[in-house]
């Protein structure tokens, strides 16, 4: 194991030196109705990198995932991918797949047509989709549900063929947010746990929405807390655990010193947002 997780942090180094995959320099927003919704931003995404964005309501981190999947264009600075700007993004190795806090499957179809529905519309044959469309519900455990409507599965395997929809266009990037909210806990505990298996197997580079400190902590590598008025990077934390992390982590002491240490950069957080009072 020890071994096993050296080799793992020295291939994290050497990624890492072959430069960021996300970057984003002096980047704000302003919106057309005056409200400024972020300040100007630096951020740098290593590859294979889990990084959750987290912090209080209204603090700009959908607008900031946005951002980086240029669903949006910011008012100022720049952001490039891969070191280029967009136009460079969609070819093999440079791929993005957004994953919305809802799961927006269209309810007349079936699941494996929700699933291949980014390869129709690219024009992948039917052959090449259905094979593709079948590793993806593998790797979700969706297959014995193919066939089945959105309206025939719990909100919790909804989100999983969302996941799959978006790893079926096999992506480099995992952009996600805040997709397992709306969940019972343990419903997202599982999902969380997959997430980070996929993840590892995949080496993907994943940027995550949450309110959940808990969640960020079991999944991030990095975590970057975010504070509002306007929205701003407050702080990083990072979480230097072995990967896959398992359940063995969440319940351990580990876990419950970085989730304390999470909560009071938090708290400090909200204070400087304006939304807690000053503590004695």
């Amino acid at each position: 194991m020890i071994e096993t997780d050296i080799v793992r942090s020295a291939a994290r180094v050497v990624e890492s030196l072959s430069g960021p995959v996300i970057a984003l320099e002096g980047v704000d927003k302003v919106f057309a109705n005056g409200m400024r919704g972020l300040d100007p931003i630096d951020l740098r995404i290593a590859p294979r990198e889990f990084v959750s964005l987290i912090g209080p309501s209204g603090c700009g981190k959908s607008t900031l995932l946005k951002l980086i999947a240029n669903l949006i264009e910011p008012t100022g600075g720049r952001v490039q991918w891969w070191g280029e700007d967009f136009r460079s993004v969609g070819i093999a190795g440079r791929r993005l797949a957004f994953v919305f806090q809802d799961p927006t499957l269209m309810p007349w179809a079936r699941i494996a047509e929700n699933v291949g529905l980014p390869l129709e519309l690219a024009g992948v044959p039917s052959v090449e989709i259905a094979r593709r469309v079948d590793g993806a519900l593998e790797h979700v455990g969706l297959t014995p549900f193919r066939r089945h409507y959105p309206r025939q599965l719990s909100g919790g395997m909804r989100m999983r063929a969302s996941i799959a929809r978006a790893l079926v266009t096999n992506p480099d990037v995992l952009l996600m947010d805040e997709p397992f909210g709306a969940l019972d806990e343990f419903t997202r505990n599982k999902l969380d746990a997959d997430l980070l298996q996929l993840s590892f197997e995949r080496h993907l580079t994943t940027v995550f929405v949450t309110h959940s400190l808990y969640e960020a902590v079991f999944l991030s590598t990095r975590i970057v807390v975010m504070a509002s008025g306007p929205g701003r990077i407050f702080r990083e934390f990072m979480v230097d655990e072995p990967e896959p992390r398992t359940e063995e982590f969440r319940t351990s002491t580990r876990f419950a010193e970085q989730c304390r240490a999470l909560s009071q950069i938090l708290t400090q957080a909200a204070q400087a947002s304006g939304i807690l009072g000053e503590t004695a």
